[in-house]
């Protein structure tokens, strides 16, 4: 038996060698015809019992990608994912944005001031109010002074043009300053005077640089990216008792249409008496609305005042075929002084005003704003 042992082993030695050299060089052995290339030697049992034994092995765990599972197979545990072609069906949670609730008035002042720290102090204010919407500085009448043009202070004071807009600059910098984070809040912002007896060469003149200081304003505001939250506007407290011919007053209006760039002029005046009274139909709404450029932000402080201003747009409306264009309403007063109606009740009373006319369709902004000193 040892005789036929040794040979055996010898051929198996042989084969084995020859596997080896023919890997070595880069030439694998030879399968059969029509079968796969395999590193497994040909003369071992089925190999494909070897390489089941081999997955079944703990060392060598099966490969990641697993077979579908067959009809009424048992379910994964695990959640399959969904499939990419849904996905843009779902919305994507968006990231809760803070609410603040607008205030629907707004606080309007007689300046008695132009110094910075005081209108920062005020837009800050008016920003922490949540205020929203149209709010009037007035620095007086317009007057000229030291060789150019400006207005009389509420102090008595005179202000020169060029300090009046960069005090409304750093209003409206605190007001967007202090603004909540994604707060909507906008405001126009409008540079106030009045027709209260000009001390100025020309009312035309008085009017122009009114507008190009409006327009200087506005185009700072976009320069330094407040223009979201902050727009530049003009306003005059117009009242016919102040200019009874109506000369000065539409004096001030040519000139500042004439150099304006798109800006509103507000009449936020009163009517004196209802219309004839002292200043005509036309030249009552030439300055609120007739004019372009021009809104009405009308003084309501009764029910009175109310009904001239329905008056005077129902005369508008049916003589010239044109609407008042409100832009709101004034009130004025605060805490400590009872001076007629705020703001929501002054809205309420033009609103059933324009409606006892028979004009209930105009136009009319909720809110207002309410001025003080």
């Amino acid at each position: 038996m040892k005789r036929h042992v040794f040979p055996v082993a010898a051929v198996l030695a042989f084969a084995l060698g020859f596997t080896g050299i023919a890997l070595a060089q880069g030439h694998p052995a030879q399968s059969h015809p029509g079968s796969a290339h395999s590193l497994i030697p040909s003369f071992a049992p089925d190999p494909r019992a070897w390489l089941k034994a081999l997955t079944r092995s703990p060392h060598h765990p099966a490969h990641l990608h697993k077979a579908k599972p067959q009809h009424g197979a048992a379910k994964p545990q695990h959640k399959a994912k969904p499939k990419p072609a849904h996905r843009h069906r779902s919305k994507p949670k968006q990231q809760p944005r803070p609410q603040h609730r607008l205030k629907a008035t707004t606080l309007s002042i007689y300046e008695q001031t132009v110094k910075p720290r005081f209108l920062s102090a005020q837009g800050c204010h008016a920003a922490r109010r949540h205020e929203s919407g149209i709010v009037v500085l007035d620095f007086g009448k317009p007057a000229f002074a030291h060789g150019g043009y400006g207005t009389i202070l509420f102090s008595g004071r005179f202000a020169p043009n060029h300090k009046i807009t960069a005090a409304m600059l750093r209003y409206a910098r605190a007001y967007v300053g202090c603004l909540p984070k994604g707060s909507t809040a906008s405001i126009e912002l409008a540079r106030g005077t009045s027709n209260y007896h000009p001390s100025v060469p020309s009312a035309y003149a008085a009017g122009v640089h009114w507008a190009h200081e409006t327009n200087k304003l506005g185009r700072e505001l976009h320069r330094r990216w407040l223009g979201a939250h902050v727009e530049a506007a003009a306003a005059d407290d117009a009242e016919p008792a102040w200019d009874p011919q109506f000369r000065k007053t539409r004096q001030f209006f040519h000139g500042f249409r004439a150099a304006v760039h798109g800006h509103t002029l507000f009449d936020y005046g009163s009517l004196d008496g209802g219309v004839g009274a002292v200043w005509s139909a036309r030249q009552a709404w030439y300055v609120a609305g007739g004019l372009r450029h021009t809104k009405a932000l009308p003084e309501i402080y009764n029910s009175a005042m109310a009904r001239e201003w329905a008056d005077l747009a129902r005369i508008a409306r049916g003589r010239y075929h044109r609407d008042v264009h409100f832009a709101g309403v004034m009130t004025q007063g605060s805490a400590s002084c009872s001076c007629g109606l705020r703001p929501l009740a002054a809205h309420d009373a033009l609103a059933h005003a324009l409606g006892a006319q028979g004009i209930g369709h105009v136009r009319l902004p909720l809110g207002g704003t309410n001025i003080i000193g």
